[in-house]
């Protein structure tokens, strides 16, 4: 049995996970959806010092008080920077971190600084100073999905529920740098891609073979990769998918990326 930590990305919350934790529980694994302070239910707690450090140890803090053995910390989004961060506070406790359409954020990495069009972060933090007085992001539209990510293949339910129970998002939290100590490289990763999103294996695999050094470590045989052919939110648009591939993700399973010019990695998966 597999303990699940999932922590949701911008504007969402615990909420989110509804459908896949349901599922993990099926088939015999325990699910820790993780609400982070100011967002979903708890969006009333949040106050001028709500930043990243505060949804780090939200995250911990269900660390050290479940206890949950046997753990896979799941960060979607924006929520792969709190996830990262309580992993590299609490590494013993961790057997795999899975980035779910989510970058590779190093320590002194803000949130709005990894974004990977400058316009749009732009516009995101304009939005905080325009409309959520410097302090918070307001959700933005359902139909501005710069900021949102593909909302593809989402069912109409699954949209009305995205909108209806979206939650500012404390402008703390996406421009308070992560640190990091070096201790979760240490842990066993596997990145899901959302290709209607942008990202999938074909395009990591060419920035890996441009040889660039920022990208050796994703050739590492502890490193696995998925596609799941869907927009950025796969938890409600393919909750059945998403569930398999986190339990064959903690498995070990995925898609293992060559070296640049060398011979191809190990892989159990493909």
């Amino acid at each position: 049995m597999t303990a699940f930590v999932l922590v949701s990305g911008g504007y969402t919350g615990g909420w989110i996970w509804r459908d896949v934790a349901a599922r993990l529980r099926e088939r015999g694994h325990q699910a820790h959806p993780v609400t982070l302070t100011g967002m979903g239910d708890r969006r009333h707690l949040t106050g001028p010092g709500t930043d990243l450090e505060t949804h780090i140890e939200d995250v911990v803090q269900l660390l050290d008080h479940e206890e949950p053995a046997d753990t896979v910390v799941v960060g979607h989004c924006y929520g792969l920077h709190p996830a990262l961060g309580a992993v590299d506070r609490r590494p013993d406790r961790i057997r795999r971190l899975v980035h779910l359409d989510a970058g590779m954020p190093g320590d002194g990495d803000a949130a709005v600084d990894v974004m990977p069009d400058p316009a749009v972060r732009d516009r995101l933090l304009r939005r905080a100073r325009e409309l959520g007085g410097g302090r918070i992001v307001p959700p933005p539209p359902l139909d501005d999905e710069e900021l949102w990510g593909s909302l593809a293949l989402l069912p109409e339910s699954a949209r009305r529920r995205l909108e209806r129970l979206a939650a500012p998002q404390p402008l703390g939290t996406l421009t308070q740098p992560l640190r990091l100590t070096g201790e979760a490289a240490r842990i066993p990763a596997t990145g899901i891609f959302c290709t209607a999103n942008g990202a999938s294996i074909a395009v990591v695999e060419s920035l890996v073979a441009s040889g660039d050094p920022r990208f050796h470590k994703l050739t590492d045989p502890q490193v696995g990769f998925f596609d799941l052919d869907t927009g950025h939110y796969p938890m409600l648009s393919h909750p059945d998918e998403l569930t398999t591939l986190l339990i064959r993700a903690a498995a070990g399973e995925g898609h293992r990326l060559r070296q640049s010019g060398g011979r191809p990695r190990p892989s159990t998966a493909q």
